[in-house]
């Protein structure tokens, strides 16, 4: 519905918005909290677990009980939601990952994201005359780092035995699970596109050549056969092994360029997570190939302002960080790239001093309808999204993802899973940071977050949903330290979304774009906005999933805080 464009009979629409829409956000009457929350956080000591489905939650607090670790807990999550919600990851994609080690009192951050193929050269791009990479078919895949991120994980910060740590998923694979609502819609579409391609009828689809219904039990027992490899095999069963093997003989008949070297030489890399302080809180987020200094960049450029006395949803709050979102997605698409390709200047780009010259740009009473990227100096020197903690204090902060959903559509042999499609995102403009090379990184939209508070862990969080991530990522830091919001309080209040034309594939922004605002927005609000020159209007499904934990201090407990928008739950012992 857009707004600005509505003439005749708009002031009755409207109206009837203004009335109806306050109403819509309430799940009940409450008797404490915001009007919008729709429930209290989880308060447990001992551990807890935040995913997008209660099975895998339940699993992580499994492991937890049994002597494992946040990671191990993490990686058994992981592994049931690839088989629970195969629309949103599973071990065909990339994984990303904060750890906050309570022995060593500092925080890892682990990139497990997988590089394009050796094989596959720009020139093939531009001999079948294509302007970017499709979506779906062979030619989007790249190595899934996910299974070796899980190794990874587990080699520093493992305790319990991975036949152990994936025996949950296994088991419930072979013996079936119940499909929840959610993502029986999300299979039910994806299959439109995905039907086609050899592979995903025999995996996702019933013997009626339909997918899994609401409450009807859904089996994958390739899945499980796969994940019994793993646990007894290593992960190099996955890359060097019977399934790389089977992978690289499936994209070879399918007309693909995915190979066995590819996933032979495929490794994760451990990085320094890269920070700034709002406020007094230091928000962290994993470097490039990924967005996640976006979210650092905006709150940079926010911190100038006083968003607190402005209050929740007002015209300056949404226009302020509407603009910070702008500039900071032009950077995206200029910058945001492979490191092992370009030099990228991270620090430059999340540094006060350059926020201070980029927030000179806003207009405090109109809206951009461009910005060009920023010229910081070099200097030498979407989805599932998850977070665990265990008794001893660690913390883990996972997001893991397919892209597209269910990826790729490619579903090799006997598996059980689908490839991600995430090298769609490589733009085929030459002479761009993201421009498609072999064995490459692709950019990343997938980005897990972290808080510390005077040097000790606040809260570990995320919030799924391709590009919109980073602006999730800021409206959960602005929601509770500007606006005082507690954990849940956070994740419900409604939320913003700016679509513009800036992506990594190399588009520009030229006329402003689009403010989506979730239901719960005063009109008068929309009203200002509207005069301030933005265009607004609703979106449907594209506001994320959100889940937290909140490290208390004083009482040494945890909070935790799930997605209402999704499937998920936070629960802890």
């Amino acid at each position: 519905m857009k707004f600005a464009r509505y003439k005749k009979n708009a002031l009755p629409l409207l109206l009837l918005l203004a009335l109806v829409a306050p109403g819509m956000v309430f799940s009940q009457d409450r008797i404490t909290g915001r009007h919008f929350a729709t429930r209290s956080e989880v308060i447990a000591r001992n551990g807890m677990a935040a995913t997008s489905q209660p099975l895998a939650t339940q699993v992580a607090l499994d492991i937890l009980k049994q002597g494992g670790s946040a990671v191990d807990a993490a990686i058994a999550a992981n592994a049931m939601l690839g088989l629970v919600e195969p629309t949103g990851n599973g071990m065909g994609g990339d994984l990303f990952a904060i750890v906050w080690d309570a022995k060593t009192e500092r925080l890892y951050g682990l990139n497990a994201s997988g590089r394009s193929p050796y094989s596959l050269t720009l020139e093939h791009f531009k001999k079948m005359g294509l302007k970017r990479i499709p979506s779906h078919g062979p030619l989007p895949v790249s190595v899934p780092g996910c299974v070796d991120g899980w190794f990874e994980l587990h080699r520093k910060f493992g305790k319990l035995p991975m036949t152990t740590v994936l025996a949950p998923t296994i088991q419930y694979a072979r013996e079936g699970f119940p499909v929840s609502e959610l993502i029986a819609y999300y299979m039910n579409v994806a299959t439109r596109t995905l039907e086609k391609f050899p592979g995903f009828k025999e995996t996702y689809m019933t013997v009626e050549g339909r997918t899994p219904r609401k409450g009807e039990i859904f089996r994958n027992p390739r899945l499980a056969d796969t994940l019994e490899k793993i646990a007894r095999g290593g992960r190099d069963v996955f890359y060097k092994g019977e399934i790389a093997r089977a992978i690289d003989a499936y994209i070879k008949r399918n007309g693909g360029f995915l190979s066995y070297k590819d996933l032979a030489d495929h490794k994760s890399e451990w990085v320094e997570p890269v920070s700034t302080n709002y406020r007094g809180y230091d928000v962290w987020e994993i470097p490039p190939n990924g967005q996640g200094i976006a979210a650092l960049q905006m709150l940079n450029l926010l911190e100038g302002y006083d968003i607190k006395s402005f209050g929740f949803g007002s015209k300056e709050h949404i226009h302020y960080f509407v603009e910070a979102k702008k500039l900071a997605f032009e950077d995206r698409a200029r910058f945001y790239a492979d490191p092992d390709f370009n030099k990228i200047p991270v620090r430059e780009l999340v540094s006060k001093d350059y926020a201070n010259e980029r927030r000179k740009l806003i207009n405090p009473a109109r809206a951009a309808r461009r910005y060009d990227a920023g010229n910081p100096a070099l200097k030498e020197g979407d989805t599932i999204y998850l977070t665990v903690a265990d008794r001893e204090g660690n913390m883990v902060s996972l997001i893991q993802s397919n892209y597209r959903g269910m990826g790729s559509g490619m579903t090799p042999d006997g598996l059980g899973f689908i490839l991600q499609d995430r090298g769609e995102l490589f733009t085929l403009e030459e002479g761009q940071f993201n421009t498609y090379a072999p064995h490459k990184r692709p950019f990343h939209t997938i980005i897990p977050a972290f808080v510390t508070k005077d040097g000790k862990p606040f809260m570990s969080f995320g919030v799924m949903g391709g590009g919109f991530q980073p602006l999730g990522h800021v409206q959960i830091v602005m929601n509770i330290i500007d606006f005082g919001m507690g954990l849940q309080e956070a994740g419900d209040a409604p939320r913003i979304d700016h679509a513009g034309s800036s992506e990594p594939t190399g588009g520009r922004m030229t006329d402003g774009g689009e403010v989506s605002l979730e239901t719960g927005f005063a009109y008068e609000t929309i009203r200002e906005l509207m005069k301030m020159g933005h265009r607004v209007g609703y979106g449907m499904g594209g506001y994320g999933g959100y889940q937290a934990i909140m490290y208390d201090a004083v009482n040494r407990v945890y909070y935790g805080a799930s997605e209402s928008r999704k499937d998920g739950q936070a629960a802890g012992y």
